[in-house]
Formats: structure tokens, sequence, C-alpha cells
């Protein structure tokens, strides 16, 4: 049995020490198993579900799954101190150097009006900082992990600020009508299906980034939505003696249309 201190609060220290404990030669032999590869998954899956906890509201929520968030962090460096690489304390260099050199605005010699040219100092600092000389090398720059309409806005933003975008939404609104007709035509000619829906939601995502409507967001709402409904839909079948499986798309679609008319 390992012994660690009970205490009345811990703190960031004592999270270290745990982690070090628990992948120990006395601590779990599946911690201890672990390598950046096998937790990488779950370093992703925790930061969603901190996402998940800010829109809740909840704050007991969100403080546990950005626990969660940090553990994943202690665990990456605790693997790589073992292996002779870094630990906590140089990531926390790293990251302070950053902040200090990417806010000219606060700590240099600058000085921005808001929040938006403030920004822009942060993103030509790291430019420099990863010697892009073009738009293009900083658009494939953005991680390929991320989500796919969130990497498109931060693509289309890149292309944005050098002047590559509409004067206004109308432009990208008549954009997603075209590729709407395009993949209309690929289907009838069972041709590139997979490319041009690709193109309306690439379309799509810049129509958002007109209304300043995060893509990933609105597509979430409207999922959680579709399962409210949905889940009313089954309800309704049930309470009339029959199930989903039992009846036709017509019948579905009926109760479907009433639910999407009630507030």
């Amino acid at each position: 049995m390992v012994d660690f201190e009970d205490q009345p609060k811990y703190g960031i220290n004592d999270l270290r020490k745990l982690m070090a404990l628990l992948r120990g030669p006395e601590g779990c032999p599946w911690d201890r198993e672990q390598t950046h590869e096998s937790i990488r998954r779950n370093l992703i899956e925790e930061a969603y579900e901190a996402a998940e906890a800010i829109d809740s509201g909840s704050i007991d929520h969100l403080v546990e799954e950005l626990g969660d968030v940090l553990m994943q962090v202690v665990f990456h460096a605790d693997i790589a101190q073992a292996a002779g690489h870094f630990d906590l304390d140089d990531v926390a260099d790293g990251t302070c150097r950053k902040l200090l050199r990417r806010h000219p605005h606060v700590f240099g010699g600058v000085s921005a009006k808001d929040g938006s040219e403030s920004l822009t100092f942060w993103e030509d600092v790291k430019r420099k900082e990863k010697n892009h000389e073009t738009v293009a090398e900083s658009m494939l720059s953005v991680a390929g992990s991320l989500p796919a309409l969130l990497r498109a806005e931060k693509i289309q933003k890149k292309a944005a600020k050098v002047g590559f975008d509409w004067p206004e939404y109308s432009g990208a609104i008549n954009a997603l009508h075209e590729e709407t007709r395009e993949l209309e035509e690929a289907v009838k000619n069972r041709s590139d299906i997979e490319g041009e829906l690709g193109d309306i939601l690439f379309s799509a995502v810049n129509v958002a980034r007109f209304f300043e409507i995060d893509p990933e967001q609105a597509l979430e709402k409207t999922t959680r939505k579709f399962i409210a409904r949905f889940s009313k839909l089954e309800k309704r079948a049930q309470d009339g003696g029959k199930f989903l499986k039992d009846m036709t798309l017509e019948e579905m679609e009926d109760i479907y249309q009433q639910v999407k008319l009630e507030k």
C-alpha cells in the first residue's frame, strides 16, 4: 500500500506527486504502461467534456472536467519526465514565454485599441516564430486533428485577413446555393458526390463566419434539437400503441412535422 498524505485541500504540486506515485514501481500497472500515443485520445475526450461542462453552465461540473484535462497534461508530463525529455515545469516555462512574446501590447512597446488588434499582434508574432512566409504555410499549420468544421473556419479566417473574402454575407450565401446545385448534379451523374458535399459544408462554414456563429456549436445545437424532437415522435407513437419499426416513413414524418410546429 502506498501512503499519500490526506490534506484538507490539494494543489498542483500534490497532483504531480500523486501522478508520480501512480506511475512509480509500487503504483498502478495500467498508469505505468501508458505512453503519449496510448492516452492521446483521452486528452481529446477530456477537452470535449470540459467544453460540454461550459455549455451546461454548471461551475461544479466545469471544475471537475478542467481537473480531468489538467490530469492529462500532468500525465503526459510525467511520461516525458520518466523518459528524460521534459517535465511539467518545462511545459509551464514554454507557455509563460509564449504568453510574454505574443502580448507585445501588454509587455512590449506597442498598444492595442481593442481585442481584434490584440489578436492581430498575437498572430503576427506567431507567424514570425513559425517562419511562415506565406498565407498557405499558415493554413497548412492549422492542426489536421481539429474537428473539420473548426479547421475550415480557421483557414477561411486566414484567407479573409488578406482580402480573399466576399465583401458581404450575400456572396457566401450565393456560393452555398451554387454548391448545392453542383451536389444535385453530382448525384444525378453519380460523380464526386463526396467532394461536392464537402464543398457545401465548407460554404456553410463561410456563411456561419459572416454572422460570427460557431459552426460546431450550431451543428451540435441542431443535433440536440433533432434528438429532442425524435424522442417526442417515438413517445407519441408508443402512446398510440405503435413501434417505429412497424410504421411507414410517411406516418413518422407526419408526427415529426407536428412536433416541429410545437414550441
